[in-house]
C-alpha cells in the first residue's frame, strides 16, 4: 500500500481548514435576497452586503511575532474605529511563510470610502513598527496578494 510521506499529511488538514474558514466567512455574510430581485442577483457590488478584504503577506517564521505585534499596534486599533468594519482574522501558513488577513466589512461601499492616503498612513505606521521589531529595511512584510471575497 502506498502511503504519503509524513510531510504530506499535516498540509491536508491545514489546507482543508483554510478552505472551510473562507467558505464559512463568505456564507456568514450572505445577505437576504433583495425584494426587487427575485433571483437574488444584483448589479451593484456595493449592494451585495458583507465583503471580505483578503490579503496575503510574506511573513518569515522568525518574524511571525513581530508581524502580529505590528498588526496589533497599527491596523487593529485603526480598523476598530472605521465605520462599516465588522471583524478581522489573522492566519499564518508555516509552509509558505505567509500571513493571511481577512477583514470583513458591512459592504464594499464602506470599505472603499476610506481615502487611500489614510490607508497609506496606517501602512507606514505598520511598516515602521515592523522595521523596528525586525531590524530589516523597507517593508519587512510585503504584500503577496490583495483581493476580496464577495457573498455567493
Amino acid at each position: 500500500m502506498n502511503r504519503p510521506g509524513p510531510h504530506v499529511l499535516p498540509r491536508v488538514p491545514a489546507a482543508l481548514l483554510a478552505t472551510v474558514l473562507v467558505l464559512l466567512l463568505t456564507l456568514h455574510g450572505v445577505p437576504a435576497q433583495a425584494a426587487d430581485d427575485p433571483g437574488g442577483r444584483t448589479d451593484s457590488r456595493a449592494a451585495a452586503g458583507v465583503v471580505v478584504e483578503h490579503l496575503r503577506l510574506r511573513v518569515p517564521a522568525d518574524a511571525r511575532e513581530a508581524w502580529l505585534e505590528a498588526e496589533r499596534q497599527s491596523w487593529e486599533p485603526w480598523l476598530a474605529e472605521q465605520e462599516g468594519f465588522l471583524d478581522r482574522q489573522l492566519y499564518w501558513d508555516p509552509a509558505r511563510e505567509e500571513g493571511t488577513v481577512l477583514i470583513r466589512w458591512v459592504d464594499r461601499r464602506h470599505w472603499k470610502a476610506i481615502p487611500a492616503e489614510v490607508v497609506e498612513a496606517v501602512q507606514r505606521r505598520f511598516e515602521d513598527l515592523a522595521r523596528h521589531a525586525t531590524g530589516l529595511e523597507g517593508n519587512p512584510f510585503p504584500l503577496v496578494f490583495e483581493g476580496e471575497l464577495d457573498p455567493a
